[in-house]
């Protein structure tokens, strides 16, 4: 880990975000907030988001499930929001990107998905991912951030190449929007085959070692290149779980 990146100073950015998000008040974010802050909405960069996002303007809401990881290396956290509320539900992924200097949140880039996008089903999402275990792996059988992200980018490299081998564990389950792959039995596979021939560019990474973990930010190109969040829990060096929004 980066000396000059701060833990604690990442852990209360992403609880700030966080707690932004479910007040619907962007104050929580001021203490930790650059002056300069860059934020991304799906893929494109929104000059007066202090105003004009949907975090901006976002309505207090529950949030029905939050995980997080950190990415100490990098100075770097992912946040999985799911939101189920009937009259906004929405499942939000986020990178938050602090500068190691400042201490404060130099970038914000986030994913957003509501009824209407790919498989979208908030109820889904949370009812499947509630019934995995994403937790701290012991030290000894960590992978390394290399491994991690090769992982991860094997299974994005076979949408053009379908040759390229990816490390498929046993059980794997995807959750793809509110769409799940699992069903609870030591075969279940995430190798089920994927629209073939298109690039998955412009990734964005956030990877915790400590859980397994890499978020992948991208461009998903059979949809169009649509903004896209990818997240994997790698165990062994093989894929576990996938999650998608589109």
């Amino acid at each position: 880990a980066s000396a000059a990146c701060n833990q604690g100073l990442l852990r209360e950015a992403t609880d700030r975000y966080i707690a932004a998000q479910s007040t619907g008040s962007l104050s929580w974010l001021a203490p930790v907030l650059a002056d300069n802050a860059t934020y991304l909405e799906n893929g494109r960069t929104l000059p007066g988001w202090r105003s004009n996002s949907s975090l901006a303007t976002a309505s207090p809401q529950r949030i029905d499930r939050s995980h997080s990881i950190f990415d100490l290396t990098q100075c770097a956290s992912f946040t999985d929001l799911i939101i189920t509320d009937a009259a906004a539900p929405r499942v939000i992924g986020a990178q938050l990107w602090l500068g190691p200097d400042s201490g404060r949140l130099t970038k914000i880039d986030r994913v957003v998905t509501t009824p209407g996008d790919w498989l979208f089903n908030a109820t889904g999402t949370l009812h499947y991912a509630l019934g995995e275990d994403w937790g701290a792996i012991p030290v000894a059988q960590r992978d390394s951030r290399a491994a991690i992200q090769a992982a991860a980018d094997a299974y994005l490299d076979v949408f053009k190449n379908a040759s390229v081998a990816v490390p498929w564990g046993s059980p794997c389950a995807r959750l793809e929007g509110g769409a799940y792959t699992g069903r609870g039995l030591p075969s279940d596979t995430c190798n089920l085959g994927v629209i073939q021939s298109y690039d998955m560019p412009n990734r964005r990474y956030v990877i915790d070692e400590s859980v397994g973990v890499v978020s992948v930010l991208l461009e998903f190109g059979s949809i169009g290149n649509a903004p896209d969040s990818h997240e994997f829990r790698v165990e062994h060096g093989k894929l576990r779980f996938i999650h998608t929004m589109t």
